[in-house]
């Protein structure tokens, strides 16, 4: 148990920063599924619009800290590729 004021603010701090990061995660999840929906009903333009949403959210997941660069680029590469799959299938 933390006895310093610094150390017990130090746990008070980190556990909002824990609710805010982790709502700020599943927000993106969210966006991140209406695309895999979309391309699961094989519907490639609302799967187009889900992406255009999403990006700039998983961007924003970079900038906050929540995701590594790479894995952005990857979630939105791996995407983008299984919607023009479905474009190309139809």
């Amino acid at each position: 148990m933390a006895n310093h004021a610094s150390s017990k603010k130090r746990i008070r701090r980190n556990a909002r920063r824990a609710d805010i990061n982790g709502a700020r995660v599943s927000r993106i999840r969210t966006f991140i599924k209406k695309v895999e929906l979309a391309i699961g009903a094989g519907n490639a333009s609302d799967a187009e619009v889900a992406l255009k949403a999403a990006q700039p959210e998983i961007s924003r997941g970079v900038a906050k800290g929540l995701l590594h660069k790479n894995t952005a680029g990857r979630k939105v590469s791996r995407l983008s590729a299984r919607i023009k799959a479905l474009k190309n299938a139809a």
